[in-house]
């Protein structure tokens, strides 16, 4: 195996492949490394491939289209022991790779490019790309992952072949840079990051393969997805105490909340609260038992529970404490209306017994179903991790 693969994606650019070939073999004879240029062909309609064998890189293709189906043809492909990978646009300087390649030999599994700190070039990146879109999805990038990246989307980065082989990459479209990222920290990779230069991109035909809103919402979605915590749990425990909080506030009789009166009206709205949250601290188990049995992602150490033969049993019983409570609360409402002759009932006192029975009735549903499904995906299966 050869040290060192520097990869580059392309499609349809014939005007600069040629001369990013040529950067990336340059670097390799003045660093002495012992590597190879591989260029991915994603079906280009011009000379891209030919224009690329002439400059020395070794040429695959991959038909199914896609920025992340190339890369993931490349990696499989590659026989350097690290990689570096960058478009073939002319916007990274191939020639200087010394910093990823001295990390890389350091111990680092992840390298990182930071555009930001090395210096983008005026016009090669759009303002709403630059001030916008790149910082605001890396500040989700880090928030809901911790990583410190500071740059999740540069397209400059290298890593260690066999960590990265091993992480089970599967998205085709340009949220594969996101997908590297996430899954490299979630598997505890080693993740460091170095200055890198953004210039403008090189060829003067042709469009950008990144498209903006579209690609934008790719990679949200994916951090979305990969991150239950920040999409189901905390929504649902925030919910939760918000509803509670109402439940407990109103449970006594109306308030006034800056001069304004507060009566059952908002009790109905905290009830639902309670019961939206604990819908989504459910989806929460599902999406992590999920997302774990398939391999997308590993354990955390604090989520035995959820895979505990003790589940179903302990979940039961919250789920029949639930039920006994709602029905108590039920019969006390039919003994308040008995009181009354079975007569017109004022709202404001027995809503307040309603309210309460009913949402600890739909609880207790909920609860019970939930944590039979989690044991249904607990279920051994020849086809799943263990």
């Amino acid at each position: 195996m050869t040290e060192l693969t520097v990869l580059m994606p392309c499609l349809n650019e014939v005007e600069t492949v040629a001369t990013c070939v040529a950067k990336a073999r340059g670097f390799l004879e003045r660093a002495g490394v012992d590597g190879e240029v591989l260029v991915v062909d994603n079906g280009s309609a011009d000379a891209s491939r030919e224009e690329a064998a002439a400059a020395g890189a070794r040429v695959i293709r991959e038909e199914g289209r896609g920025y992340g189906r190339a890369l993931r043809t490349g990696i499989e492909e590659a026989r350097g022991r690290f990689v570096i990978m960058g478009d073939c646009d002319d916007s990274y300087d191939f020639s200087r790779l010394d910093g990823f390649l001295e990390e890389l030999r350091g111990g680092s599994d992840l390298v990182m490019g930071n555009r930001f700190r090395g210096g983008i070039e005026p016009g090669a990146m759009p303002p709403l790309h630059r001030y916008l879109g790149n910082p605001v999805l890396s500040f989700v990038g880090r928030l809901f992952f911790t990583t410190g990246v500071g740059d999740f989307h540069c397209g400059l980065r290298g890593f260690r072949t066999d960590a990265v082989r091993g992480l089970g990459l599967r998205t085709d479209g340009m949220e594969f840079a996101s997908e590297m990222v996430v899954k490299a920290r979630l598997n505890g990779l080693t993740i460091t990051e170095v200055p890198t230069t953004l210039s403008r991109d090189g060829r003067e035909q042709g469009r950008p393969h990144l498209r903006t809103w579209r690609d934008g919402w790719r990679h949200l979605r994916f951090l979305l997805l990969f991150s239950p915590r920040w999409l189901f749990l905390l929504p649902g425990i925030a919910l939760v105490l918000a509803g509670a909080a109402g439940v407990a506030w109103l449970a006594g009789g109306s308030q006034r909340f800056g001069g304004v009166g507060i009566d059952v009206n908002t009790l109905v709205y905290a009830a639902a609260a309670i019961i939206g949250g604990v819908q989504l601290v459910t989806l929460y188990g599902f999406a992590y038992l999920s997302s774990v049995r398939l391999g997308l992602r590993p354990r955390r150490s604090g989520m035995a529970w959820i895979e505990s033969e003790r589940l179903l049993e302990n979940g039961l019983v919250a789920a029949v404490a639930l039920g006994i409570l709602g029905v108590g609360l039920a019969l006390y409402s039919v003994l308040y209306w008995r009181a009354t002759g079975f007569g017109a009932l004022d709202p404001r006192v027995s809503l307040r017994i309603v309210i309460p029975a009913a949402s600890a009735l739909v609880l207790a549903l909920q609860v019970g179903s939930a944590v039979f499904f989690l044991s249904v995906l607990n279920l051994p299966h020849a086809g799943l991790r263990r």
